[in-house]
């Protein structure tokens, strides 16, 4: 009999040694940008489900960001309350929304970034340190969207209401807006082009390819190692994130067919303009195409704003009334005006009357040469050291 106890107790002494240390967990909350997309969705992918693939060993991912929600939206539909369900001691919570938080028509995710945000952002904070979890804070990822050759910041003041709140509460930051701004710009327009979804038909500068996915969770990697050298993350910089490589795009895409409606993109008037307009980046993701054909309504209030062309550009009044100043001169235009506006020429147009200002843009795009020891494009293209790269990024220049 007690030979019997003696080989049970050892047996069990023996499970217990050949038992796996608990993984350790990180959770994450956020919106489309990071959330996991099954093999029906690709090449579209999230930075979440990429991220097991720069975590340490030891380390589990679970991804709780679903698309479509901000930080209001999120707690209403109970997804923070199933995190405090599972999150313990040890765990990590990364939190990471603002793309949502912003659409401003739909109550029930808006969120005020001077008040709302915060108090809503400090409700993750305090799910994770309550059970002994780290909270990281994570200000949301870039759009790759691109106006009159310069990237825009379309998170603003949310981001700034995250650094700030992160300041106050002592929370750890990972600056992913700023992080994911310098990487656009590193790569250039259309050089950045292949991490996202911008596809046939469609000009989506916010949601991520598989490649976009993996350098967006190298990154965030990256910058939480740069806060934290203990952070459980394999070690990577900013500079081996750009490095990644994206797919090869297509030498000349097919014929295709583009509806509008898919590819509307609301944004401020071009060229430092007043009011509201919508753009419509026709075939911005066409290659081999060089041709920018761009749509442009602008709403009551709107304007291009003064200034001096790079290019040769032709405007076709579609509806509407204008006010155009060309040069020294100034005229009203209406449906059925065409416009040259020459390389070098200065212009403006505002919107005049109730209705809105409907113009068709055609120009070809300005190029670029490196003017530096590489080899130098025909001589009509410019100097990238004095010339900002890009067009449009999926966005009418004018």
């Amino acid at each position: 009999m007690k030979r019997l106890l003696s080989l049970l107790l050892l047996g069990a002494a023996g499970t217990a040694l050949a038992a796996p240390p608990a993984a350790h967990r990180i959770f994450i909350a956020g919106d489309s940008t990071a959330a996991t997309y099954g093999p029906e969705r690709a090449p579209q992918a999230g930075w979440g489900q990429k991220l097991p693939d720069w975590t340490a060993d030891g380390w589990e991912v679970r991804n709780h960001a679903v698309g479509g929600r901000s930080t209001r939206s999120f707690i209403d539909e109970g997804r923070l309350d199933a995190i405090a369900r599972e999150i313990g001691a040890g765990d990590v919570l990364l939190i990471q929304f603002g793309h949502n938080d912003a659409r401003r028509e739909d109550t029930a995710r808006y969120t005020d970034p001077a008040t709302d945000y915060p108090q809503l952002l400090r409700r993750f904070v305090e799910v994770a340190r309550t059970r002994g979890a780290t909270p990281v804070l994570i200000t949301p990822a870039a759009r790759m969207l691109y106006d009159f050759r310069s990237l825009l910041d379309t998170h603003g003041r949310y981001t700034l209401a995250m650094r700030d709140l992160a300041t106050r509460e002592g929370v750890a930051l990972i600056d992913l807006d700023a992080a994911s701004s310098d990487w656009i710009r590193a790569h250039g327009e259309d050089g950045a082009k292949p991490y996202f979804m911008l596809t046939q038909g469609k000009a989506d500068g916010t949601h991520f390819s598989e490649a976009g996915a993996d350098a967006i969770a190298c990154l965030v990697a990256a910058g939480w190692r740069g806060i934290d050298a203990e952070a459980p993350v394999k070690p990577v910089t900013a500079a081996e994130c750009e490095a990644l490589p994206a797919p090869a795009a297509a030498a000349v895409s097919p014929s295709v067919v583009v509806q509008e409606r898919h590819i509307a993109i609301e944004q401020p008037g071009p060229h430092d303009g007043l009011g509201t307009t919508t753009a419509y980046p026709f075939f911005d993701d066409a290659t081999g195409l060089d041709l920018v054909f761009r749509k442009r309504a602008l709403h009551p209030g709107a304007t291009i704003g003064d200034h001096v062309n790079d290019k040769d550009e032709i405007y076709y009044v579609l509806s509407g009334r204008g006010r155009l100043v060309l040069g020294d001169t100034v005229r009203e235009v209406g449906p059925g005006d065409a416009i040259l506006t020459r390389d070098g020429d200065r212009h403006a147009l505002d919107q005049v009357g109730d209705e809105d200002l409907v113009i068709f843009i055609v120009y070809r795009p300005v190029r670029l040469r490196d003017c530096g020891d590489r080899p130098v494009p025909p001589p009509d293209a410019r100097c990238a050291s004095t010339s900002p790269a890009g067009g449009g990024g999926g966005i009418a220049t004018s």
